[in-house]
């Protein structure tokens, strides 16, 4: 791969969340790998990472193996899906996070075959159409994306086919049990309507599990591994999807709408200090540690927004500006081109501000980041000054091309602060959050239970 390919890839693997290339499966060890498809009643239906591989064990679960096969790729597709660097120090980080998600994974699968769940093709297929849809691709892209990780699409088709798994399983065991009554909705209403006053919150999570005080410190760890791994640009909902122990890993994370009060105590202090964009520390509550993420707050209802916009920085006629530019010439093949300037379009989702673009940027092999400083608009190229001209403050341009590629402007001035005001929810949504909040509390007793009963052995 040349080094102008390797950037386009690296940029198209970052704008779904990957980083550099991991190391790939030789042809031999491919060839020895014997994946168990469970097509049986009572089985998942559903090509599964329960594969026999010459070169080791990592982990016996319940006398079901997982191969270090098993857990290089679900290395690779970590790294792969979650914007971090593959340093060394990295990768033993990420290793004990991975193998412990596989080994709640096969907890899980096992559980699902005895009590006969079922996951099919086309719910897997579901699933990954979600996936690309929300990343601007589509299944070729990512197939490509991953493949150039050394990524097997079954590896990816398994990890979602374990978490419908024991989606199902749970609302299978526990669903009856939940009743949420018209009652319930309605003092849930109530309460809100009590709240209108408050700000509300539309909040994901990643939650590891403390099932043990003895554990606390290496849970804590852990935790603090993450928030490193987010610090660094990894996308909040892929990093949920990987590690998170709570059910709502399958959703990115995402918890829907809170207010004040909703969460526990821990959550619910953190969580009011918190504002569009952020993500908080490692915070410890009932059951283990959890980190927070706010993708937008709402002030309280009737907010007025008298937000004055931010006296200038710079002398008129001047902007602080960055840039980003994937080197790929003033006149690249055709098809070289349209692909650097769709993954300059995904690249541009991930920009928010100046302030980390230098971070995110260094970690994409290929890409070169230039922070510009404040510059007269009337030195820039005619390129540039037509990009800006669409732009608001703290915005990117539209991807473009230049005599040395293709490159995106950044605008780091700040821009003012945006308010959005709370509008009540419906009651089909609150059912529905009253159902994910109880439902995900007996997930979590269960996934305990099935924990302390299990004999895993690690290699």
């Amino acid at each position: 791969m040349t080094a102008t390919a390797g950037a386009l890839v690296a940029a198209l693997a970052f704008a779904f969340g990957t980083a550099a290339p991991a190391a790939t499966e030789t042809p031999e060890q491919t060839k020895t790998a014997t994946t168990e498809t469970a097509k049986t009643k009572g089985k998942v239906d559903e090509t599964v990472t329960v594969v026999n591989h010459a070169d080791g064990v990592a982990a016996i679960v319940n006398d079901s193996v997982i191969s270090d096969y098993d857990l290089r790729q679900r290395m690779a597709l970590f790294m792969a899906t979650s914007g971090i660097k593959p340093t060394e120090d990295m990768m033993k980080k990420v290793r004990d996070q991975v193998l412990e998600q596989l080994e709640d994974e096969r907890l899980q699968l096992l559980e699902a075959q005895k009590k006969n769940v079922t996951v099919s093709s086309s719910e897997v297929d579901k699933a990954i159409e979600n996936i690309t849809s929300e990343n601007g691709l589509d299944k070729k892209k990512l197939e490509a994306i991953l493949g150039d990780a050394g990524v097997h699409m079954a590896t990816l088709r398994a990890q979602i086919a374990a978490q419908i798994a024991w989606s199902k399983l749970v609302q299978s065991e526990y669903g009856d049990r939940v009743d949420i009554s018209p009652e319930d909705v309605d003092s849930e209403m109530r309460r809100i309507n009590e709240g209108a006053d408050k700000p509300h919150f539309r909040v994901a999570e990643i939650f590891l599990q403390v099932d043990n005080p003895e554990d606390d410190d290496k849970i804590r760890k852990k935790m603090d591994d993450i928030e490193e791994q987010l610090r660094l640009g990894a996308p909040f909902n892929a990093v949920a999807r990987q590690l998170s122990q709570h059910p709502t890993a399958a959703q990115g994370g995402d918890l829907g709408l809170v207010t004040e009060g909703q969460l526990l105590p821990e959550l619910n202090t953190q969580l009011m200090k918190m504002h569009t964009g952020e993500v908080s520390q490692p915070i410890r509550a009932a059951g283990g540690y959890y980190i927070l993420f706010v993708r937008q707050r709402f002030e309280p209802q009737g907010t007025v927004a008298k937000v004055e916009a931010p006296a200038p920085a710079t002398p008129p006629g001047t902007l602080p500006l960055a840039r980003v530019l994937l080197p790929i010439g003033a006149k690249p093949p055709a098809a070289l081109r349209d692909n650097a300037l769709q993954a300059a379009g995904m690249l541009r989702q991930h920009f928010n501000g100046c302030e980390k673009l230098g971070e995110i940027v260094a970690q994409m092999k290929g890409a070169v980041y230039m922070n510009l400083g404040v510059m007269r608009l009337t030195d820039l190229s005619g390129e540039m000054q037509t990009a800006l001209k669409s732009t608001q403050s703290g915005e990117s341009t539209q991807p473009f091309l230049s005599a040395a590629g293709v490159e995106i402007i950044v605008r780091c001035d700040k821009a003012a602060p945006k308010i959005t005001t709370w509008t009540p929810p419906t009651r089909d949504e609150i059912q529905r959050q009253l159902f994910e909040e109880q439902i995900g509390v007996l997930a979590r007793r269960y996934m305990r239970d099935l924990r302390r009963n299990a004999d895993v052995q690690v290699r």
